[in-house]
């Protein structure tokens, strides 16, 4: 495994008294205003602490959600039970100068979604230099938001002397075991959009000894074999002429979970009929996996198995508890990402049983993929970051929307 190509800010000394800047990655579910899952706060709040035990005045930037109207207010809420940290109320107005202003040594604040800005997604150089107006140093710790060349993530890094986080630090290292696994080696990959995560299958076949194939873009594979895959969700991507329809490598589903006119059931793969819906795959196919997580050593898992946030999460939850029995019994390295993947195994209390957890999803994807972000790009190149720093104390740049 190649060694990081950024520096990280435990490596920087002195830094009490300084404003650092932190790229948080707080993009959580949240339900009726209310914070569903807070594992990615939970991770962000570790560096965020390490900063503040520094004497550091931490200013923490992230967005939430597609809407700009979205607050991160109660991520707010949630994170306080970690760390002791306040709320700005705004972004780049006279509201969050002044709780910046504020900070005294040790303390944090939590400033509005960035998304709230027409400047982020479009990585508006102004925006970009106003957000960095508030701060002495730039980290970004959002591994998982880090796949978008947003302004919060890569324009900001233009102006500050700019580093990575200690939890993303920990996702590029981790995850880039899965590049040279120990063999045998199983890659599960679940969830749906097939389109993008072809390549990947393409690429981790050659790979990995086995990849086994679930959620929606299984049906894909049923489909390009020729079977019926009714109202199933499908891609637009035709395997029938597909090598992968025929690679041994390649496991896919023998019974599947359905929806149909009568009842909820168990099929086999082939049996599906025009009106039904699969949303699942089924208990066979998942003792037919057991073997292959029990010998593996490495075993990389990214999405769901099935419909999960429909409630068909008996696979998704079996197979969980066969990776960590062969992660804490079996000494398999463990690597697990996706937002419905680290739902199911906070349902079950399983955090500590597996090797790495990542907070990312669509980033963890993405690096897998290409083993490079946008996010870490904007680390990695040479910049005139401490000679283009704003020299005024706070810029606001014109925003499309109240923040």
């Amino acid at each position: 495994m190649p060694d990081n190509p950024f520096h990280t800010i435990d490596e920087v000394w002195p830094l009490r008294g300084k404003r650092v800047i932190v790229r948080a990655g707080l993009n959580v579910p949240l339900a009726d205003g209310v914070v569903r899952d807070d594992f990615r706060i939970k991770e962000a709040s570790k560096t965020i602490q390490f900063l503040q035990k520094e004497g550091v005045r931490v200013v923490v930037l992230a967005y939430i959600g597609r809407d700009p109207n979205e607050t991160l207010k109660p991520v707010y809420e949630s994170m306080k039970r970690f760390l002791p940290i306040s709320w700005a109320g705004g972004l780049v107005d006279e509201k969050a100068a002044a709780a910046v202003s504020a900070l005294r040594d040790g303390e944090a604040v939590l400033l509005e979604n960035t998304r709230s800005h027409l400047g982020e997604e479009s990585n508006d150089e102004a925006f970009a230099r106003a957000l960095a107006a508030y701060g002495d140093i730039y980290v970004n710790d959002a591994f998982a938001d880090s796949h978008r060349a947003y302004a919060s993530i890569v324009g900001i890094s233009k102006y500050l002397p700019s580093y990575a986080g200690l939890i993303f630090a920990r996702e590029y290292e981790m995850l880039s075991h899965a590049f040279n696994p120990k063999h045998p080696a199983l890659f599960i990959l679940g969830g749906a959009k097939f389109e993008t995560k072809l390549p990947l299958v393409e690429r981790f076949v050659q790979k990995y000894d086995h990849v086994f194939i679930g959620g929606a873009i299984a049906n894909d594979f049923l489909k390009g074999k020729g079977y019926e895959v009714g109202k199933s969700k499908i891609s637009d991507i035709d395997l029938s002429a597909s090598p992968l329809r025929s690679d041994p490598r390649i496991i896919i589903p023998s019974d599947v979970i359905i929806s149909g006119p009568r009842r909820r059931m168990t099929k086999a793969a082939n049996a599906v009929l025009p009106e039904e819906s699969i949303l699942d795959v089924g208990p066979q196919t998942v003792q037919n996996l057991a073997p292959f997580i029990s010998a593996a050593k490495t075993i990389l898992w990214n999405g769901p198995l099935g419909n999960y946030e429909g409630g068909y999460d008996d696979a998704t939850i079996a197979l969980a508890k066969l990776i960590a029995d062969a992660s804490e019994h079996g000494g398999a390295v463990s690597i697990l990402g996706g937002g419905d993947t680290i739902a199911a195994i906070e349902k079950l209390g399983l955090n500590n049983k597996f090797t790495f957890i990542s907070t990312a999803g669509g980033a963890m994807l993405q690096f897998l993929e290409t083993e490079t972000l946008p996010g870490i790009e904007a680390l990695t190149k040479p910049s005139q970051r401490d000679q283009n720093k704003p020299k005024q104390s706070y810029i606001f740049a014109k925003s499309g929307r109240d923040s």
